[in-house]
Parts: C-alpha cells; structure tokens; sequence
C-alpha cells in the first residue's frame, strides 16, 4: 500500500507547482472604455458623494415613499433571486477545485432450503460499504477561470440590483412629481372655473340689462365648460399614477399612500456632478458592463484549458462483511491517474474558443456603448435643465405680460370701447399659459431626478441590500 501513497504524493505536488502559473490569465484591457470625454459642458470637479440624493429635495414624503420602494418593490426582489441565483452558480464552478466523495452502501439477506441440514432453511447476510472519491488537477486553471468568471457574474448581479435601486428611486419620484403637478394643475382649473363663472354672471346681468349681446353671454359659457371639461382627465391621469406609485412601493393598486404635500419641491443648483470618468465607478450600470467584459475573458481562458489534457486522481475503498474487522488498517484499496486529451472533437473546442471570443468583442463594445450613453444621459439632464430654466423664465415674462393684456381687455370691455371676442381671446390665453408652467415646472424637477439618475451615485452601495 506504500507505492500508491508515494506516487499519489509525488502527483500531487508536482501538479501543484503547475497550478501556481496559469497560462491563460486574462489581458488587461486599460482602454476598455474608450474615448471618454474628460469634463462635461457644465464643468465640476467636486466628487459625488454617497448621501441619497432625495435628502437635497427636503421632502419627508418623498424621502418616506423611497424608502419604502427600496423595501418592499418587487423589482427589487426580483433583481436580490438573481443575485442569489448567480452566487449558487458561482458556488457550482468553484466545486471542480476540491474533491468529490461518495458512498455506497448494499445489503442483501438470501434464505435457502439446505439438503445437507435434513431440509431445514439457512439465511446468507451479504453487506457491503464503499467510498469513492475524485479530483480534477486543474493543470491549466480550467476550473479556476471558469470560477473567476462566475463569481464576476456574481460582482455584476450585485451591480444590477444596484441599478435598480436608482431606478427604482427615479422612478418613486417621478410619478410623485407628476401627482403633485396633477394636483396643482386641478387646483388651478378649479380656480379657473370659479373665476370663469364670476364673468359669467356679471356677463348674464348685463345682457339681461340689454347691455351686451347674446354672443357675449355664449363665449363666456365656452370658457366656463372648456375648463369644466379638462377637470376629469386630471383627476383620472392623477389616479392612474397613484395606481402605478402604489404598485411600485410594492402595495395594491388602490391603496392609501398618505400623500399631503401640496406644493412643488425646490430644485437648488446642479449637484457635485464630478468628471465623466467618475461614471465608470458611481454608475452601477457600467460596473455591472466592465464586469461582464472581465468575466467573458475568463471564459476565454476556460475555453482555451478545455483543449488541453485534463488529469483526473480516483481512489476507492470497498468493504465487505469479512473487511469490517480492517475498516480502519485498509481504507484504501485502489488508487488511479486517468490522463485524458481530446485527439478529435469534429472542432468542438476550438468553435467554443471563437464563441467566447466573440463574446469578449461583444461585451467590450456593449461596454464602450454603456459608457459613452451614461455620459450622454447626463449631458442630455443638464442641457435639457439649463435650457428648461431659461424656457420658464421666458414663459413668466409672457404671463405676465398676458395677464396685463387680460386687464386691458377687461377695462375696454367695459368702457363700451370694444366687444367682448378680446376679453374671451385673452382669457383663453392666459389660462392655457398658467397650465402650461406648472407642466414646464414639473419638467424641471423631472430634468433634475433624470440626472440624479444619470449620475448613478455611490448611495445605492451603501445602501446595500439583506444579504
């Protein structure tokens, strides 16, 4: 029983010096992410930092409706058994890296009728225990690559679940923006009719004087219900992203979510937005990219093992019911080295070199376009902020300029100096202009939760999630 020990000895060592120099480790790839732009249009230095953004908001509600959203939203949970599929797998690759034991076991009891003992039955008991164990030498870090690689999935699961907590954040505070907005806007179509209708009774007394004419009396019941009209399509849209706000904290559709604030939120100035090159690192997106690209060239490593002989150690120990006395003198009694190399496949292996080659070119150029869209997204948040800020204060100065055009009307009205189609054309005006800027106020607060969404930000790590 010496020899099988030295040899196993001797095999083992010699083969472990070889796993100490893997000879497909990945390339470094320094300029994966490409051309990447060194300052954005609007220029800052400062860092991110890992505070959630929603605290720069000040809003309690908005602050309590993510938080909840993190908890309890079934994307989340959907994203968290991903993750947990992928470390399984992970679990699986890295298996191949120690030994695989077994047992066996068989028990068999046999009665026969014996001429010899004058007809009487004997019984025959025939037991049997045995172990089986076998290890792969990982010779050309076959099962090391393959490990590598799944446990990098595992890295970029994490990630994506990290992205769907920013998007999950988003998307909380844009519908509840939107609410607010509904909100207003059908505060303000209150006010509208109620004004509306003022005008129209005075209007009513004057023709009923023989002051004004019918027509008078007709156009201002027009203005009175086309602002009755748009009352339930507000109403029905504010339902309908209740519905989906609800359903993205993870509640039912119709349920009370508490919301009281009635006023738009204050926006500040841009946040620390930092370089370009910070996404590589705040995005979670484009992590989970780089991830996925170092991952694939690990396959490549894998694919390119595989053609080369694999050398597999097997031992096993049997016992029967006259051994049982030896269990622990004899354990072992076979040991074996099976040297396996692929001669001919029909190209198999060299096809899954080019696949996972393939894949490298793949995942690298869905890399680059992960990067370079990140710094689109935040580009296209801050220009399309800047220019909404400039777009408001344009449509304040033609409020008020409609609203002194509505006074004038109004006072020539009646002097008796004109008819009433300028008073009605100028209402008309001027109430369409007071929607139309809290929509382009909402728009503005949505501009900047699209570019906190842009930024990525290092919160949605340190927020982590139950492992």
């Amino acid at each position: 029983m010496k020899a099988p020990w030295r040899y196993y000895c001797v095999l083992v060592v010699g083969t472990s010096l070889l796993l100490g120099c893997s000879p497909f480790q990945p390339a470094m790839m320094p300029d994966a992410a490409g051309d990447v732009p060194e300052t954005y249009s609007v220029f800052g230095v400062e860092p991110d930092d890992l505070s959630p953004w929603w605290d720069s908001v000040g809003s309690p509600e908005l602050s309590r409706l993510i938080g909840e959203a993190l908890s309890g939203s079934f994307t989340l949970k959907e994203a968290w058994a991903r993750l947990r599929q992928a470390q399984a797998v992970a679990v699986q690759a890295g298996a191949d890296l120690y030994p695989e034991l077994g047992a066996t076991g068989a028990a068999e009891y046999s009665r026969r009728r014996s001429e010899s003992s004058g007809g009487r039955s004997e019984g025959d008991e025939n037991y049997a225990f045995g172990l089986a164990s076998s290890y792969e030498i990982d010779l050309w870090g076959r099962v090391r690559s393959q490990r590598e690689s799944a446990l990098l999935d595992v890295d970029a699961s994490r990630a994506d679940l990290h992205t769907a907590m920013v998007t999950v954040a988003g998307e909380v505070a844009d519908r509840w923006v939107r609410i607010l907005s509904q909100r207003l806007q059908k505060q303000l179509l209150e006010k509208q009719l109620a004004n509306n209708l003022t005008i129209l009774e005075l209007i009513e007394l004057r023709f009923r004087k023989a002051m004004v004419s019918a027509l008078d009396v007709y156009q201002q019941r027009q203005a009175v219900e086309n602002v009755r009209a748009k009352i339930p399509l507000v109403e029905a849209e504010t339902q309908l992203l209740m519905h989906e706000l609800a359903v993205l904290l993870g509640r039912p559709p119709r349920a009370d979510l508490g919301l009281t604030q009635s006023e738009m939120p204050a926006i500040g100035p841009f946040p620390a937005i930092g370089l370009p090159a910070d996404l590589l690192a705040s995005r979670p997106d484009v992590r989970a990219a780089g991830m996925r690209l170092i991952a694939a060239q690990w396959q490549v490593a894998a694919a390119r093992a595989n053609r080369l002989p694999a050398l597999r150690l097997t031992a096993d120990a049997q016992y029967g019911r006259s051994d049982l006395d030896l269990l622990f003198d004899t354990w072992l009694l076979s040991l074996a080295a099976n040297l396996t190399a692929p001669v001919l496949d029909g190209g198999r292996r060299a096809a899954e070199v080019d696949r996972t080659r393939a894949q490298v070119d793949e995942n690298l150029w869905a890399y680059r376009r992960t990067v370079l869209t990140a710094v689109k997204e935040v580009e296209d948040a801050m220009t399309s902020e800047a220019r909404q800020r400039e777009h408001i204060q344009g449509l304040q100065a033609v409020n008020a300029a409609a609203r002194k055009g509505l006074e004038e009307a109004i006072g020539r009205y009646r002097n008796g100096l004109s008819d009433y189609l300028p008073v009605i054309t100028q209402l008309l005006s001027f109430q369409d202009l007071e929607r139309n800027l809290i929509s382009q106020q909402e728009r503005l607060i949505l501009y900047r939760v699209g570019l906190y969404r842009a930024l990525g930000g290092g919160w949605a790590t340190e927020a982590g999630y139950p492992e």
